[in-house]
C-alpha cells in the first residue's frame, strides 16, 4: 500500500499528516509526499518524518496534475490488487482508517473514501462547519456507508481501478484528459467519483474511515472553497450529462436549488407580513412543524458536542449559514450559465 500526500507549501501541517499514517493499525509500505512547486520546508520536514518525496515537474494543473505525475511514477511498480491512498496534507486519518478501508473492498467496490470531520477552532464559523460535517457523516451512515463523493481528505483506490480510469479516458469513454485525475475539473475528487461509478464500481465511506481536516477560519476563505466545490460539481454534471450514475446527482442539485429558492421566498413572505400586519401570533400547527424541524437539527449534531446542540437550538446562526450556502449555489449556477471562468484559489 502506497500513500500519496499532495502538498503545496504545507510545512506547518505535513508532519502531522505523515505521523498519522505511521500510527495506522495497518502501516503503509510507503508514504510519498507529492511536493508541488513548494517554496518552503515541506520536503525537508517530510524527509525528517520518514516519508519519501516526489517533486512535480513543470506542473501547472494544481493538485490533479501533481497526483497524475506521482501516480504515473508509482503505478508501474504495483500489482492490480495493490492499493493507493490519496490524502490531503491538511488532514489526519484516524488510526484504523487503513484497516477499515481494506476490509471494505470487494469485487464491486472500486474505492473507499473517508468521512470527514472538522478540526477545533475557527470560532462560530468553524463550529458551523463542524456541524455541517457531522450532518453529512450522519447521512452517509444512514445510507449504509455509500459515498456520494470520494473526498480528497482521504480515499483509497485499487491500482486496477486507476488503470481502468486512465484507459477509459484514453478510449473516449470518459472525458477529462488522458490521465487518472481530470485536469478539466475544479473538483477532481467529485469527478473521479463519477468516473469510478461510471465504470461500474461502488464507492464507500464506512464510519471507521473518519478523518479530521481543517475548517475555513474566515468568510472569504469559506466563500472561495465552497464556490469551487459547487461550481465544480455543476460543471462535472454538465460534462457527464444525464446517465444512470449522474441522475441522482442531478436530482440532488435540483433539490438544493428548490430548497434555497423556497427558503428565500419564505423569508421574503415573513418580512412582508410582519411589516404589513405585525406579529400574527403563534399557530399550533406551524409551531409543531417548527418544533419537529428544530428536533431534527439538534439530533443530527448531538455528537458534535453541547455547543453544537446550543447553536442548533438557537436556529438563527444556522439560518444565516444556510443563506450563505444558498448564495454560493446561485452564484455558481449563474457563473455556469454565463460560462464565466472560475479560477482555482488556494484556501
Amino acid at each position: 500500500m502506497v500513500v500519496l500526500i499532495p502538498a503545496h507549501n504545507e510545512q506547518d501541517r505535513i508532519a502531522d499528516a505523515i505521523e498519522g499514517m505511521w500510527a495506522q493499525t495497518r502501516r503503509p509500505d510507503l508514504v510519498v509526499v507529492v511536493a508541488d512547486n513548494c517554496t518552503d520546508a515541506t520536503a525537508d520536514i517530510a524527509y525528517e518524518h520518514g516519508a519519501d518525496v516526489f517533486h512535480t515537474q513543470d506542473n501547472a494543473h494544481k493538485k490533479a496534475g501533481g497526483l497524475n505525475q506521482a501516480i504515473t511514477w508509482v503505478l508501474p511498480h504495483l500489482a492490480d490488487r495493490d492499493l493507493i491512498l490519496v490524502q490531503d496534507a491538511d488532514t489526519i486519518l484516524n488510526p484504523w482508517f487503513v484497516e477499515t478501508a481494506i476490509g471494505t473492498f470487494n469485487r464491486k467496490v472500486g474505492a473507499v473514501g473517508g468521512v470527514f470531520y472538522g478540526e477545533e477552532g475557527g470560532g462560530l464559523l468553524g463550529l458551523l462547519q463542524r456541524m455541517e460535517f457531522h450532518r453529512y457523516a450522519w447521512e452517509i451512515d444512514r445510507t449504509g456507508g455509500k459515498a456520494s463523493v470520494l473526498t480528497g481528505t482521504g480515499t483509497m483506490f485499487r491500482a486496477r481501478v486507476l488503470r481502468e480510469v486512465r484507459a477509459a479516458r484514453r478510449s473516449g469513454e470518459l472525458g477529462g484528459g488522458r490521465d487518472y485525475y481530470s485536469l478539466a475539473s475544479l473538483t477532481e475528487d467529485d469527478e473521479i467519483t463519477k468516473a469510478v461509478k461510471t465504470l461500474g464500481y461502488r464507492t464507500m465511506s464506512p464510519a471507521g474511515c473518519s478523518v479530521t481536516t481543517e475548517v475555513m477560519t474566515s468568510l472569504p476563505k469559506l466563500w472561495h472553497q465552497r464556490l469551487r466545490w459547487q461550481r465544480g460539481a455543476l460543471e462535472n454534471l454538465r460534462d457527464y450529462g444525464w446517465t444512470r450514475v449522474t441522475a441522482r446527482y442531478f436530482f440532488q442539485q435540483f433539490m438544493m436549488g428548490f430548497g434555497a429558492l423556497s427558503f428565500g421566498i419564505y423569508l421574503a413572505f415573513m418580512a412582508l407580513t410582519l411589516s404589513t400586519y405585525g406579529w400574527p401570533g403563534l399557530s399550533p400547527f406551524w409551531t409543531s412543524i417548527g418544533a419537529i424541524f428544530v428536533v431534527e437539527k439538534v439530533v443530527s449534531v448531538r455528537r458534535a458536542g453541547p455547543r453544537a446542540v446550543l447553536v442548533a437550538l438557537l436556529m438563527v446562526p444556522e439560518m444565516l449559514y444556510d443563506l450563505f450556502q444558498h448564495a454560493v449555489y446561485f452564484t455558481s449556477l449563474w457563473g455556469l450559465l454565463r460560462r464565466s471562468e472560475e479560477k482555482w484559489i488556494a484556501t
